[in-house]
Parts: structure tokens; C-alpha cells; sequence
């Protein structure tokens, strides 16, 4: 006997006829497409997210450095000055004339019988004009930091007042030794074995020695300028020539 379905033909069961076989794969083919775009887009959507967290925490960390370098601001400009300060100092360190090994030697080359009566120095140009113009010599400074000394003094001859001249000369930095006037006291003018380039002093200023008036005496001891900058200490010249 032969089976019959009695069920319309639009509720009966589908049969594979083998005429749609492909079109499966091409819906699972889709979904897999649909699939993998939206795994790429969680993917780049992550890591836009996570590149924003580090340009966030990299912003937060920019303005709390920047805080902190405010906070430390007063300590670099502390730590600038001080660095300029010291410059300063160095300079005028380098540039100071070391008048303190000039007394020391003076003491060692001057004659016995030569004493000063005043001694003026300067180490820059306005007061070392000033100085030998005061003393009747032609300064021999040219605009730099020259040092300049104007010495007064009392000899008890002229051979003594030549002596001075050459042992000044062997002092440390000691470029030119310039005579202003050498005058015996009572000479009313250059001439009695004096040598005068300005006015002679008066002729009680050096008294006498052994009943012979003694010589008054002026000149100008210049300096290099490297001497004021070397900031070295020399010892006293052992050889001072003069004759004595």
C-alpha cells in the first residue's frame, strides 16, 4: 500500500533537493566576514582606548613635572646666582695686585740709608693718572689696568737715590722705575748736583746727616699689566744690584 500525505503542500516537510547546496556557504561565509570586521573593530576600538589612558596619564604626569619644576624654580636661579657670583669673584681675584708682597719687598730693597716719607698706589687707570701726575712724572699707562706707585723719599746722597732707582726695577712686575726729582735740601733750584724735572721740596722736609743735608726724592714705579692678574706670589729677588 502506498503512503499518501494528506498535508497541503506548504506544511509538508522540505526536501534537500540539491539544487540550493551552495547558498549555505555563502551565508556562513558572510557571518564570518561579519564576524572578523567586528573583531577588528573591538580591536582598534581597545587600542584607541588604551593610546587615550597613555596620552591621559602622560598629560597628568607633564603637569605634575611641570609643578614640581615650578616648586624647584627658586633653587636653579639660587644655584645661577651662584654660579655668577663665583665668576665675579674669580675675576676679581684674577685682577687683584698683590700689593702686600710689593710692601715686603719694598722692605728688603731699599737701602739703608733711603727711607720713604709717602707711598701712593693704584691699580686702575683714573688713580694711577692721578698718582703720577700728582708726582710730576709722564704715566706711562695706556688705558689699561695698569698698576701705578708714587714713592717719596729721603736719601743721604744722590749715589744712594741711584741705587733705589736700580733696585726698584728688580721688584716683581716692575716695568719702568721713572724719576720725578731728586733735590738736596737748601737747593733753591735743579742745579748743586741735583737732577729736578719739578719743583724741588723744602729743605727741612730730609734734615741732614752729618751736618750734610740729605736728598729728597720722587718717582714712579709702574707695573705690568700681566703682574695684576697673575695672582701668583713671587719671593723677594735675591740679587739686587745698585752697587751694594
Amino acid at each position: 500500500m502506498k503512503a499518501v500525505n494528506l498535508l497541503p503542500e506548504k506544511h509538508r516537510p522540505r526536501q534537500p533537493t540539491g539544487g540550493r547546496q551552495g547558498s549555505s556557504y555563502f551565508v556562513l561565509g558572510a557571518l564570518g566576514l561579519v564576524l572578523v570586521g567586528v573583531l577588528v573593530y573591538v580591536l582598534t576600538l581597545n587600542s584607541i582606548n588604551s593610546a587615550r589612558t597613555e596620552v591621559g596619564k602622560a598629560q597628568a604626569e607633564t603637569q605634575s613635572l611641570q609643578a614640581e619644576a615650578q616648586q624647584l624654580g627658586p633653587y636653579g636661579d639660587f644655584a645661577k646666582i651662584k654660579q655668577q657670583r663665583v665668576a665675579s669673584v674669580k675675576q676679581l681675584a684674577q685682577g687683584r695686585f698683590d700689593w702686600e708682597l710689593l710692601v715686603r719687598e719694598l722692605a728688603h730693597v731699599l737701602p739703608a740709608d733711603v727711607w720713604l716719607t709717602q707711598a701712593d698706589a693704584a691699580d686702575n687707570p683714573q688713580d694711577a693718572q692721578g698718582i703720577a701726575a700728582g708726582s710730576g712724572a709722564h704715566s706711562t699707562t695706556s688705558g689699561g689696568s695698569t698698576p701705578v706707585m708714587g714713592i717719596q723719599g729721603c736719601a743721604t746722597s744722590q749715589s744712594e737715590v741711584a741705587v733705589t732707582l736700580v733696585r726698584l726695577r728688580e721688584l716683581q712686575g716692575v716695568s719702568d722705575v721713572q724719576l720725578s726729582h731728586s733735590t738736596r735740601g737748601g737747593d733753591q733750584s735743579s742745579g748743586g748736583g741735583s737732577t729736578s724735572s719739578a719743583g724741588p721740596t723744602s729743605s727741612g722736609d730730609c734734615g741732614a746727616t752729618h751736618g750734610q743735608p740729605n736728598y729728597s726724592f720722587q718717582l714712579n714705579v709702574t707695573f705690568d699689566q700681566q703682574a695684576a692678574g697673575s695672582g701668583q706670589s713671587a719671593a723677594v729677588p735675591a740679587s739686587l744690584g745698585g752697587g751694594q
